[in-house]
């Protein structure tokens, strides 16, 4: 073989190796890869592919039910959807934008440029929680980016009635007002967290693990009765309506416990409808807490029963309020007419303020302003309603006589409804200040005694007689026997009273000889020519209590009875 074919079958085995060498070190760099892939960045690997398709996605815990002590619904939640987007992923050119944008009840433009002003972004909300059918419309569009989580929305079923006792959440679910508010951190549910897995257009397609289990929140029961509740909003919205009056408030305590039964106002609003629910609109308040007035002749049976407790006063006992007024000074109290010699039970029958004076005489600012004090007034009832207002109860440390007088029948001194409710508690239950309560209480209450049973049965029995023959006759329930007072106060505006505006009041409970229910109805500038508590409240309170007390199962009383308690003398006293 001549030189020339050696080299060429040479450069032949050469090439050959060399084709050899190059084909097992793409192998070799295949494999090594393949061996760094699978066993050094294996982790690192798998999990930025679960960061593009497996994802944490939090699940909503509703909110606990509130309701009524028998087990009525007041607050429930209940499960609707929030359609999303990712802005990033969404395709603005899609053929069903324009369809999108109509479910949002927007146009294409204004959408797009909510998606281009947010396009850096990978969240954005476009509709929180709608119906479910509603969200399967927005799903069959199939365009990317857009998703729908479940959430959870509040629902009232008591709708205005309770309301103002209830209160209302924002869209997150947060309380804004009322026990919603007061009790947020028990009603509120713990979120909880899973693994889903998701395709490359960020929709869900099934999940895989439940990392932490959603725990929801804490029901609630509260001490308001519906029934009554509902019989208490409908006749104080009709009294409010009938007499054309700015609005009203009504309470009713359970004497045996102190629980809070029904709780309305006028004006209300309805909480399932948050275009209703306007910053700084008063018909947001509980004004049974929150508002606070003078009670003017309300108190006058609480100042008897001071007088009574001294020891230097009877039921019986004669006070001379000739001529019907008393002067201070520049001040001038007076009473309806000159009703001359007049018993303690007679000075609250014919509403005297010139007695009451008298007996506030004898007792003193200070004694009559440290009993008010017992009885809870000037001071936070403990029911833990945000917003409530403490009233106030005057401190002096020399009493003039006028400021003694004006305190005795109620001037220069403000309570809340509920407050004045929780005073007459006292005499109704024998004595005993129970601490109130808006949840429903399943241990007997521990009272204080501020009062003796003897004094508290006497005052009973005058207020008995004021539904009977006095300022509060208008105020009987239908085949109950009911006690209470009246009460007429001057409005304060921004230049002081208002002459010609009024709050009418009662307050009272029945049945008279063992009290069930205590009721204070207040309704606030009424017009027509009817004003006074006798003529505007007491009606309330009648038709309330009749009700009320055969929906609790109180026997009703004898027809004799209720003759003979209607067979006193007619009054012209007003209180």
């Amino acid at each position: 073989m001549d030189t020339q074919s050696r080299v060429q079958q040479l450069l032949q085995h050469w090439r050959f190796v060399f084709v050899l060498l190059v084909f097992l070190g793409v192998v070799l760099a295949i494999a090594a890869r393949l061996v760094n892939l699978h066993v050094f960045d294996r982790q690192f690997l798998e999990s930025q592919g679960d960061v593009r398709t497996i994802h944490k996605e939090q699940i909503e815990a509703h909110r606990g039910m509130i309701t009524d002590r028998n087990g009525e619904p007041l607050a429930v939640s209940a499960p609707v959807f929030t359609i999303w987007a990712d802005p990033s992923r969404v395709p603005l050119d899609h053929p069903q934008f324009d369809e999108l944008a109509r479910l949002l009840e927007t146009t294409p433009a204004e959408l797009r440029r909510r998606f281009e002003k947010r396009a850096s972004r990978q969240f954005m909300y476009l509709k929180r929680k709608i119906q479910p059918a509603h969200r399967q419309a927005f799903m069959a569009l199939n365009i990317p980016g857009i998703d729908s989580r479940r959430e959870y929305r509040r629902f009232y079923p008591a709708g205005e009635v309770a309301a103002h006792v209830v209160g209302f959440n924002n869209i997150d679910e947060r309380g804004l007002e009322g026990i919603e508010l007061a009790y947020q951190d028990w009603l509120s549910g713990v979120p909880g967290e899973k693994l889903v897995l998701k395709d490359l257009k960020g929709r869900t397609i099934k999940d895989l693990a439940l990392k932490q289990a959603a725990r929801p929140g804490n029901n609630l029961t509260l001490s308001i009765d519906l029934r009554l509740q509902y019989l208490a909003y409908r006749e104080l919205k009709a009294a409010v309506q009938g007499h054309g009056a700015r609005g009203g408030t009504l309470v009713m305590l359970d004497v045996r416990t102190g629980e809070v039964l029904a709780m309305v106002n006028q004006q209300s609003y309805n909480p399932n409808d948050r275009s209703s629910m306007t910053p700084g609109r008063q018909g947001l308040r509980n004004k049974a807490i929150t508002d606070v007035f003078e009670p003017g002749s309300t108190m006058k049976p609480l100042t008897v029963a001071l007088a009574l407790e001294s020891g230097h006063f009877e039921p019986d006992s004669v006070i001379d309020t000739s001529p019907g007024f008393r002067r201070y000074g520049r001040f001038t109290i007076r009473d309806h007419r000159n009703y001359g010699p007049l018993t303690l039970t007679d000075i609250i029958v014919k509403s005297s303020n010139v007695g009451s004076s008298h007996i506030a005489d004898a007792l003193g600012g200070e004694a009559i302003r440290d009993f008010f004090a017992k009885l809870g007034i000037g001071q936070s009832t403990g029911i833990g309603f945000p917003g409530e207002a403490s009233g106030v109860l005057p401190v002096h440390t020399r009493w003039r006589p006028v400021e003694e007088a004006t305190l005795s029948y109620g001037y220069g001194m403000s309570v809340n409804a509920l407050q004045l409710a929780q005073a007459y508690m006292v005499l109704a239950n024998g004595g005993l200040r129970y601490p109130l309560n808006l949840t429903k209480q399943e241990t007997p209450p521990v009272g204080e005694r501020v009062l003796s049973r003897k004094v508290a049965a006497e005052v009973r029995e005058m207020l008995h007689q004021v539904v009977v023959r006095g300022t509060g006759k208008r105020g009987q329930p239908g085949f109950y026997s009911a006690g209470g007072k009246t009460g007429t106060v001057h409005l304060v505006g921004k230049q002081g009273y208002e002459d010609s505006e009024y709050k009418a009041v009662f307050a009272g409970m029945a049945p008279i000889d063992s009290p069930r229910i205590v009721t204070v109805v207040a309704v606030d500038a009424p017009s027509g020519g009817e004003y006074y508590g006798g003529e505007v409240a007491a009606p309330v309170f009648a038709r309330v209590m009749t009700d009320a007390l055969r929906l609790l199962n109180v026997k009703p009383e004898t027809i004799e009875t209720q003759q003979a308690d209607r067979a006193g003398q007619p009054n012209g006293g007003r209180g």
